[in-house]
């Protein structure tokens, strides 16, 4: 019989108040007289007997009736009695959903990183009859049975499996537990993966690496946009080729653009004053500039 049930006795306010009520009533016939000694001890032992017949269990709760020794029902919820002396309640086995806690310290994963997870499991008993007779103490075997399972699930996955599919691992898990506490009248309804914990110098590394990871995105970023820029200019270039007006007409924009700011300069490579006839623009400029200076003096 499972030792982590409720075992409540037979005092109760129902049997107390039934005891004392027979005790009162038997000392009133007593000292009237109505009965002699024998019969007033006779009454007060079936008043003890009476009262612990008398048992209660609450809403949530089913209490295992044993007659003696066997398995005789179910009882609950509510009031209810038994066979005094014959019958004895074993235990009253709660039916709501319970918590349990565990955990696997220092588990490798498949790759050999030692790892600390902590999780939770969430789980009823369906089938009263079955939690009783068939485990002892099952709340202790199913905290067993979660961590012995979630320490083989850790040895079946690495690292970044466990980190990045934790939902997927827990529902296996769950599907673990299930299928070994269904026999008992147990279900497993959900598992939670609460936190897993990995080495500092390990976590530091991961950091790192990560950070270089990013550097490198980054950079083939850059060196691909500037790929697609050489391309750009190699195809302006051809265009320019065998269309000298448009390359004419390129140098006095960008010209013009370097200009249109009040005291901006441009320094241009004689080559290219050369190669887009831009002499004579660059002297027509300057010349316009001494002119409009000499005119505000």
């Amino acid at each position: 019989m499972t030792t982590n049930v409720i075992n409540k006795g037979w005092f109760n306010p129902i049997s107390f108040s039934v005891l004392l009520v027979l005790i009162f009533v038997s000392v009133v016939l007593y000292a009237m007289e109505i009965v002699n000694t024998q019969v007033f001890l006779l009454l007060i032992i079936f008043a003890g007997l009476l009262a612990s017949s008398i048992r209660i269990a609450d809403q949530w709760e089913r209490a295992v009736v044993l007659r003696m020794g066997k398995f005789k029902g179910l009882r609950g919820p509510g009031p209810f009695m038994i066979i005094p002396v014959i019958d004895s309640v074993s235990a009253y086995i709660d039916q709501r959903v319970r918590v349990s806690a565990f955990k696997a310290e220092q588990t490798l994963t498949k790759d050999t990183v030692p790892v600390n997870v902590d999780a939770v499991v969430y789980w009823t008993v369906w089938d009263v009859e079955k939690a009783a007779l068939e485990v002892q103490e099952y709340q202790k075997a199913i905290e067993h049975i979660a961590q012995t399972g979630l320490r083989d699930t850790i040895g079946k996955h690495e690292l970044s499996t466990l980190l990045q599919e934790r939902d997927k691992i827990a529902e296996d898990l769950q599907h673990v537990l299930d299928r070994n506490t269904n026999p008992w009248g147990i279900t497993c309804q959900t598992v939670g993966i609460n936190d897993i914990a990995i080495p500092q110098d390990l976590a530091d590394a991961m950091s790192k690496e990560a950070q270089a990871e990013r550097e490198r995105r980054a950079r083939v970023i850059l060196g691909t946009a500037e790929t697609e820029i050489a391309e750009k200019f190699e195809l302006a270039s051809r265009k320019y080729t065998d269309n000298p007006v448009a390359l004419h007409l390129r140098g006095m924009n960008m010209l013009f653009e370097g200009l249109k700011e009040k005291g901006s300069m441009v320094i241009v490579p004689s080559s290219a004053l050369d190669s887009m006839n831009l002499g004579a623009m660059g002297g027509l400029v300057s010349l316009a500039k001494s002119n409009e200076a000499f005119m505000h003096e």
